[in-house]
């Protein structure tokens, strides 16, 4: 009786973990879609005003966000002559160029370990 009833909890403990992840990314996309409904700016436009901001760049990423209560398209952009990446903010409802920041190779490796513990975290 005591095999019967650790194996359905076990069953059942597992079950809800795997619902609570569907959950979690379930979640994620749909908060993506509400971004996307609120920009006045779509991706393509803001990308342009970003490598306008940046000679000679390509675009590595580019992603939706709200950032200090502001929603912002942020773009990771390289240049052939450096290792260093650009990282421009346009402002998603104006389409003005809001800030242009670099990155280190060291900022970059800091904030990959930043991104990782965090999923990591999210993930327990």
């Amino acid at each position: 009786m005591k095999i019967k009833t650790l194996v359905c909890s076990t069953l059942a403990a597992s079950l809800l973990v795997g619902c609570a992840s569907e959950k979690c990314e379930r979640c994620e996309k749909d908060s993506d879609a509400k971004l996307m409904a609120e920009a006045k700016v779509s991706k393509e436009t803001a990308q342009a005003s970003a490598l306008a901001k940046v000679p000679n760049g390509t675009v590595k990423d580019g992603e939706l966000e709200k950032e200090k209560g502001k929603l912002i398209w942020s773009f990771d952009i390289t240049t052939p002559d450096s290792k260093d990446i650009k990282e421009v903010a346009v402002d998603a409802l104006t389409g003005d160029v809001i800030g242009v920041d670099t990155e280190t190779p060291e900022d970059q490796a800091k904030e990959a370990a930043e991104d990782a513990a965090k999923k990591k975290e999210d993930k327990d």
